[in-house]
C-alpha cells in the first residue's frame, strides 16, 4: 500500500484523487491531506515538504518516497498498464524535464488556474487515517 499526501484545497489535486478512486478502488492507494498536521507528523513530513508538491509514500518502507512530478509518475506506474505509458514518457529525450517544469508551474499557481475548494473530498475507499496504524509504531 501507498499513501498519497495531497492538497485538499486544490481542485486539480482533489479531482485527481477522485479519478484514482475510480481506477484503483482502494487496492493500492490510501490518502491523507497536507492539511492534516497529525498525519504529516506520523510520516515525518513538514509543511515545507508539502510546498514542493504531492507526496507518495510506500507504507511498507516509509523512507521510500516520491514527490511532485516523480510522485505522479510513480502513481501512474502503479496503475494497470501504467508502466508502459510511464516508461514511454521517461524514455523520450527532454520530456521529463518539461514535465517537471509544467508540474512546478501548476503546483505554484494551482489556485489561480483551477480554483480552491471549500470542503474536503472524502474518498469512497479507506483513507490513511483509518488504515495506516499498522505502519506506525
Amino acid at each position: 500500500m501507498y499513501t498519497e499526501i495531497y492538497d485538499w484545497n486544490c481542485n486539480l489535486c482533489t479531482g485527481l484523487v477522485q479519478l484514482m478512486d475510480r481506477l484503483d478502488q482502494g487496492r493500492l492507494l490510501l490518502y491523507a491531506t497536507m492539511q492534516d498536521k497529525a498525519m504529516l507528523a506520523r510520516f515525518s513530513v513538514t509543511e515545507q515538504d508539502c510546498e514542493l508538491g504531492m507526496l507518495l509514500i510506500d507504507n511498507e518502507q516509509p523512507d521510500r518516497r516520491w514527490q511532485g512530478s516523480s510522485a505522479a509518475e510513480e502513481i501512474g506506474r502503479l496503475l494497470p498498464a501504467g508502466e508502459v505509458f510511464v516508461s514511454a514518457y521517461r524514455s523520450l529525450p527532454g520530456l521529463k524535464s518539461v514535465g517537471d517544469r509544467v508540474y512546478e508551474f501548476v503546483r505554484d499557481h494551482r489556485y489561480q488556474l483551477l480554483g480552491k475548494r471549500g470542503q474536503t473530498y472524502t474518498s469512497a475507499y479507506p483513507t490513511c487515517d483509518e488504515n495506516c496504524g499498522q505502519y506506525f509504531s
